[in-house]
């Protein structure tokens, strides 16, 4: 976890965890038993989570991991509410085991009296048939790019 902020840490539980604000009520499959999730916290308002999916076939996996990044830039382009405008950001690609990739997205609400600015990354990550999704959100300043990289990196690295 980026060093700038002071995580606290949940202990790691079967099942998909609570859902982040994009994509809502995503994913549907794969079967709980096969899924594990963590969630942090920090007191400057910043939530992340990590979730892990390990599937039957490295096929599957890459079009579940494949769909991930798919559904991101699809929550990027979703009609938002009045006054609300969202841009999705790609911040590439980082070369660890079968790959992982972090996106982001910032939406701005002008009809906000306080905390009009929100930032979200997401990074999907695979090595054999297992994959990672490491997942930030904060209303606090710019988003941690290159630390969440690392973050990422490390997630993916300690899959196997």
């Amino acid at each position: 976890m980026p060093k700038t902020e002071s995580w606290r840490a949940n202990p790691t539980v079967r099942g998909w965890g609570d859902d982040f604000d994009c994509p809502v009520g995503w994913p549907a499959e794969p079967a709980e038993v096969n899924v594990w999730h963590r969630d942090f916290t920090t007191a400057e308002t910043a939530l992340a989570q990590q979730k892990v999916a390990v599937f039957d076939t490295e096929a599957e996996a890459i079009a579940f991991a494949d769909r991930a990044r798919q559904d991101y830039i699809a929550c990027a382009h979703a009609p938002q509410r009045p006054g609300v405008t969202a841009t999705y950001l790609d911040h590439g690609v980082i070369n660890v085991e079968e790959g992982a990739t972090l996106q982001g997205m910032h939406t701005f609400d002008a009809n906000a009296t306080e905390r009009p600015d929100y930032n979200y990354l997401w990074g999907v990550g695979r090595d054999g048939d297992t994959v990672t999704l490491v997942l930030w959100q904060s209303y606090w300043g710019d988003p941690p790019v290159i630390p969440w990289k690392n973050t990422l990196n490390t997630a993916v690295k300690k899959l196997y």
